[in-house]
């Protein structure tokens, strides 16, 4: 049997060695001797493209003059800067003085600052200190989304794997689900993911909280009404079922239901059809519920407040949603999707979180779960001062001190706690933050290799990157 043969696919650009240069003006032997040192160029000269080549993906440094720039294009040019995953060099004339309003975008968004004309190579190395600084902190949440339908769900961990298998197991299904867990830890998007991985993803997905309706609007609100029922009913008015027709009713808080409704809804459930409260026609609606509590149906039960055979109509299959607290190192991805989400709500550029910060999340009991970690992040983001989130800024501080203690944990917290600090003090020069701790930059790029920090692409730092000094590696 005769082999074809295949040719070679074409070589792929090195997409961690692209920068893009903003300018009115660039200069043409700057951008020559940046592509001499192996760097693909893309250059921007007004603020529009500036903002269209960021959006591409594969940028990893940026160096922007701010000169004959204006104020108009601040806007912008902020939003360019703000990219987590661009690290940014300001370049400026010797002869040049920035504005108080360029000052300050340089102050919080750009991890260098250097004025021309610089020695040959030097501005390699600063593009290549930049673009890795930029990555010490990314983390590629798309990765981490088995679930990548647009219900936001992250996570890596044993629990959260155990609960995509279950979704990807029930969504094709017609049975009803019931979705146990505690409050925040969201169950509404697990519901959500169902119906989107389901033959009835294109129908509604009708979303109702029994805990937030007052008990005599309940059973309106699922059945609808007709003009006249009762006082007030001045036109007729379609039900939460009704509107579901084709798709899914995810009924929250199922536990709260008052008595009237569950038998309405275990009438609706035996017969598949309503009728609307003042009304006589019998209406076939053809819908799958999902429901959630984060209470003891069981207990509900025993006391006399849930019916048992709607429980059993309503808990075919079960889905258990597991605590946030279970979830591991989930909670730092979680916490770096939050950041990413909301990360316009701070005033400045905000690169990651600190040690401390993780350390705290990673210790804390998360009550809360999902949603409490959501507002912290949110509450950081406002209140921080600094380009890193710490343990402070999570109001999370106390929680540092409750692991357990080892003198290679001591060691490594202290080491990279001057690190942090020392980076922050000399707003991220590599060369100046080894001067400061006395050791090498070497010594330096070896320290972050030994404790993993990441480079784009999630590769990490090796030995090679440290003997070269790290040129466009860190």
């Amino acid at each position: 049997m005769a082999c074809s043969t295949l040719s070679a696919p074409p070589p792929q650009p090195d997409t961690q060695r692209r920068v893009i240069c903003v300018a009115r003006a660039p200069d043409e032997a700057l951008l020559a001797e940046i592509r001499s040192a192996g760097w693909e160029v893309v250059v921007a000269k007004t603020a529009a493209g500036a903002e269209a080549a960021t959006r591409k993906s594969g940028v990893a440094a940026g160096l922007i003059d701010f000169d004959s720039f204006t104020p108009r294009d601040f806007p912008a040019l902020k939003a360019c800067l703000s990219q987590t995953a661009i690290g940014w060099v300001a370049i400026t004339a010797e002869s040049q003085s920035a504005s108080k309003a360029v000052r300050e975008l340089i102050r919080n968004y750009c991890f260098d600052y250097i004025t021309l004309p610089l020695a040959p190579g030097w501005i390699s190395h600063a593009l290549g200190h930049a673009r890795g600084m930029a990555a010490l902190d990314y983390v590629d949440t798309a990765t981490d989304t088995p679930l990548a339908d647009g219900s936001a769900m992250v996570g890596t961990s044993e629990p959260m794997q155990q609960l995509f298998s279950t979704i990807r197991k029930v969504a094709n299904t017609n049975a009803s689900v019931f979705i146990f867990g505690e409050s925040g830890t969201g169950k509404e998007l697990t519901a959500l993911a169902i119906h989107k991985r389901s033959p009835r993803q294109k129908a509604p997905f009708v979303a109702i909280n029994c805990g937030a309706i007052p008990h005599h609007l309940m059973q309106s609100e699922l059945f609808g009404y007709e003009r006249g029922a009762f006082t007030g009913a001045d036109e007729r008015r379609i039900g939460r079922i009704e509107s579901a027709n084709g798709g899914t009713l995810f009924l929250d808080e199922i536990g709260d239901m008052p008595p009237e409704a569950q038998a309405g809804l275990l009438r609706f459930l035996q017969e598949g059809k309503i009728e609307r409260l003042g009304g006589n026609e019998s209406i076939s609606v053809d819908i799958r519920i999902i429901s959630a509590t984060h209470v003891d149906l069981e207990a509900a039960i025993d006391a006399g407040r849930f019916r048992t055979d709607l429980f059993h109509r309503l808990c075919v299959l079960r889905v258990d949603e597991p605590p946030l607290s279970a979830r591991g190192k989930d909670i730092e991805i979680l916490a770096h999707y939050v950041l990413q989400k909301y990360k316009t709500d701070s005033t400045h550029k905000i690169h990651g979180f600190a040690p401390s910060a993780i350390d705290a999340m990673c210790n804390y009991h998360w009550p809360g779960n999902v949603r409490e970690l959501i507002n912290r992040v949110r509450h950081a983001l406002v209140m921080a001062e600094g380009r890193l989130l710490t343990a402070y800024d999570l109001d999370l501080e106390s929680q540092t001190s409750r692991e357990t203690t080892t003198l290679d944990r001591v060691r490594e917290k202290a080491e990279r706690s001057a690190i942090e600090t020392a980076l922050l003090r000399h707003d991220y020069r590599l060369g100046e933050t080894a001067t400061a701790l006395g050791i090498s930059r070497v010594t330096l790029y070896r320290i972050m290799k030994a404790y993993g920090m990441r480079v784009a692409g999630g590769a990490t730092l090796d030995d090679s990157d440290a003997e070269l000094g790290g040129e466009a590696s860190i």
